[in-house]
């Protein structure tokens, strides 16, 4: 009998997902993996998702305006590692070694607790339907829109994964300090342009670093002090981020206007007032990322549009659709058991 109802919840779903598909209104996106994203996807199953996701993350926002960018960066970490499955939710278990023990992640990657309290909602809502992954995706537009920025349809459909890599979230993710063509060959692995690199850099814009991430730019050159760095911002700087200790100490990514999604970190690059290195090297070490950073710093509209489109490319990296790939995680930190 429960395979039987099992089966008649399949054949509806699948049923559902085709009317969708064809249907000429349907913004569906075919993914890097094959299958296919649609906005409509809890339309039937879970109505009320995105709405659930939006309140809880404008309150978090409300109490903490860094968390906007924390969380666009949590969906940005997860899709650079496995593709966009909320790999990077998990707690280490087992054999399974969380990814949040890496690198780019110790002490630094932050919002689990919002995804905790968006997933309990949820599931309060809607048991085991919608996906830990596409909770990540929808945050991230909300906190881009909550903080200013521009708004985006989220296709949706990703299933989680049951596993993590450690080793990827070391190696896939561009890191402060990498240079320029490492950075965009890292973007390239995941299907993604010099376009998509300098839009997506303007994320920027909101969120702090730590000292730890730019402190070699004040010190530790070879010739002396970076001078790609503007050297009365790196005086005022270096009041906050000392030769040695301060680690942790946090600076706005955007000195301007360190809360508000506008284009004014393109701005700051063009006058070599970008905090990380791997920020100020869009205007130092190629010629068609400065022209764009120069294009989007001339044009709010234009760097909102490029932002959203890069954002639903980067939201179709590898992610995992149909019945067989995944799961829908009950908790966002533990893989299901049984």
């Amino acid at each position: 009998m429960a395979n039987s109802i099992n089966l008649l919840l399949m054949l509806k779903l699948v049923l559902t997902v085709l009317v969708v598909a064809f249907s000429p209104l349907c913004l569906c996106r075919k993914t890097n993996g094959g299958g296919y994203l649609y906005p409509q996807f809890y339309d039937r199953s879970c109505p009320r998702a995105q709405e659930i996701v939006n309140s809880i993350v404008a309150k978090a926002v409300a109490k903490e305006a860094r968390m906007a960018a924390s969380l666009i960066r949590l969906h940005f970490h997860d899709c650079f590692v496995k593709g966009c499955d909320a790999s990077i939710l998990l707690d280490s278990s087992g054999t399974l070694m969380s990814e949040k023990r890496s690198n780019p992640n110790r002490n630094s990657a932050r919002g689990f607790e919002v995804i905790d309290q968006i997933k309990s909602a949820l599931e309060k809502e809607c048991p085991q339907t919608v996906s830990c992954a596409d909770v990540l995706a929808l945050a991230a537009r909300d906190s881009t829109v909550l903080s200013g920025g521009p708004s985006w349809v989220v296709p949706l459909g990703r299933r989680d994964s049951k596993g993590a890599s450690l080793s990827g979230s070391n190696n896939n993710i561009p890191a402060p300090n990498n240079t320029f063509q490492t950075i965009l060959t890292k973007f390239k692995l995941q299907g993604l342009d010099i376009v998509d690199l300098v839009a997506l850099s303007g994320s920027h814009t909101i969120g702090n670093a730590r000292c730890t991430s730019f402190r070699q730019r004040l010190y530790n050159q070879s010739a002396g002090n970076d001078f790609t760095l503007d050297q009365y911002y790196a005086s005022q700087l270096r009041t906050r981020c000392p030769r040695s200790g301060g680690d942790q100490n946090l600076l706005n990514l955007d000195y301007v206007s360190p809360a508000n999604f506008d284009n004014s970190y393109f701005k700051n690059l063009l006058s070599f007032k970008g905090l990380l290195s791997s920020d100020q090297i869009l205007v130092t070490k190629n010629q068609v990322s400065l022209d764009l950073v120069k294009k989007y710093a001339a044009n709010n509209h234009l760097f909102f549009d490029q932002f959203a489109e890069s954002m639903v490319k980067m939201a179709n990296i590898f992610p995992l659709t149909g019945f067989s790939k995944g799961e829908i995680r009950k908790n966002c930190r533990k893989i299901n058991v049984g």
